[in-house]
């Protein structure tokens, strides 16, 4: 994949030494939704069936769980198909991509110059109305505490999922997360998290 690379400076790579990442096959933007996961199937409907994929996003998130299932495609199309899949982030990877980004490993992860990542937990906005006898009551708050317990664990996958292969330990990702954790493009590369920066 890679061939001889001249650095235009110190903290990125010739982006020719990748040549590949030049004409990626599925180019994504803006908020990860339904409206994204369709131009995502149509784009790799059109693709070459066989050779290195890449796929390019740049977005400031949008629904983890859309993220979760572009994630699904590709992790099927790599294992059912056997392909080499390649990722590369352009200007921001905010909470949803960064989310899909984790579904690619570490070492097919690529970011452009200036791209920034951020990684935080997952919101949830809700309110409760409590009306009706009191057993009633009892079940709409546990519905609540479930919904939340597994939000809870299908994040801490998520970051599992992020950091496997890098620098980064998990324990950290939760330290730093509950406070939007940014990530430049350099940093991300130092740590592991991308395999480099074109």
């Amino acid at each position: 994949m890679r061939g001889d690379s001249n650095p235009t400076d110190s903290d990125s790579t010739d982006p020719r030494a990748y040549p590949l990442l030049a004409n990626p096959h599925v180019v994504l933007s803006g908020t990860v939704d339904y409206a994204m996961y369709q131009s995502f199937r149509d784009q790799l409907r059109d693709a070459p069936e066989e050779g290195t994929l890449v796929l390019t996003l740049s977005s400031l998130g949008g629904d983890p769980e859309v993220a979760r299932l572009m994630g699904d495609e590709v992790r099927l199309l790599a294992e059912y198909d056997g392909r080499e899949i390649l990722f590369l982030g352009k200007a921001v990877i905010y909470s949803a991509a960064a989310t899909f980004m984790a579904n690619f490993p570490a070492d097919k992860r690529f970011l452009t110059r200036g791209t920034r990542i951020m990684i935080h937990e997952r919101q949830m906005t809700k309110t409760i109305n409590l009306s009706g006898p009191l057993k009633t009551l009892t079940a709409t708050l546990k519905a609540t505490l479930h919904e939340i317990e597994h939000s809870i664990k299908i994040e801490e996958e998520g970051f599992a999922k992020l950091v496997e292969g890098t620098r980064i330990d998990l324990d950290e990702v939760r330290r730093r997360a509950p406070e939007n954790w940014y990530i430049d493009a350099e940093e991300a590369r130092d740590l592991g998290l991308v395999l480099d920066v074109i």
